[in-house]
């Protein structure tokens, strides 16, 4: 049985000789493994769309329970990330944080959506890394399940308090008791863009300016 797919490459780790083993989040199938046979040959017809962080479509066969590469042919390559070791970085913790909270064959679109919009505008330059990051940060954890409660102080209840409990998710005061956790200084135009990000459209995640 065949399935095509999209899907992009968050781990590739080296199999015998010639092959690797490569965790793929798809579109359709959520996060899966796959061999690719003779894709570290230069001659290989998978090697540029098995790559790590390529976006491609896959074909892959499924075979007793086990997926095989049969086909992959790149859509999007952010050929820019692999020019700058700090961009490569960044954008390999992004893979790292999106395979850790996805799973197989559990179909996540908004996170496939999240992680290729944060590589592109991370290719792009056209935001500041530590706000890329930031972003991508959040929204994942609120994907994941840890939404935090931005709805005002959680003792006093102002509409703008000026600390966030990164424990607790919670938002508080700084003359106000919220327990042990750590508490850091919010600016308004900090917790704006926070509660914007939680809520948005995925297609407009990166649609703000912040000083």
């Amino acid at each position: 049985m065949y399935l095509k797919t999209d899907g992009i490459v968050l781990r590739e780790t080296e199999y015998k000789d010639n092959d690797k083993l490569l965790t793929i989040l798809t579109r359709e199938n959520g996060q899966v493994t796959a061999k690719a046979r003779g894709v570290k040959s230069r001659t290989s017809k998978l090697r540029a769309g098995c790559q790590l962080l390529t976006f491609s479509e896959f074909t892959l066969l499924d075979y007793q329970g086990r997926y095989l590469v049969t086909e992959a042919v790149p859509k999007e390559m952010f050929p820019r990330l692999r020019e700058d070791v700090e961009l490569l970085s960044l954008a390999s913790y992004f893979a790292q944080v999106t395979e850790a909270i996805s799973q197989e064959d559990a179909p996540d679109p908004e996170l496939l959506s999240l992680l290729l919009n944060s590589l592109y505008v991370l290719g792009r330059e056209s935001r500041p890394q530590i706000l890329v990051k930031a972003v991508f940060e959040l929204r994942a954890m609120c994907l994941a399940g840890y939404l935090p409660d931005l709805s005002g102080c959680a003792v006093c209840g102002d509409p703008e308090p000026d600390r966030f409990d990164v424990r607790g998710g919670i938002l508080c005061c700084a003359s106000c008791s919220a327990g042990e956790g750590l508490r850091l200084p919010v600016s308004p135009g900090s917790l704006a863009a926070m509660r914007y990000l939680v809520s948005c459209d995925a297609k407009r995640l990166f649609s703000f300016r912040l000083e």
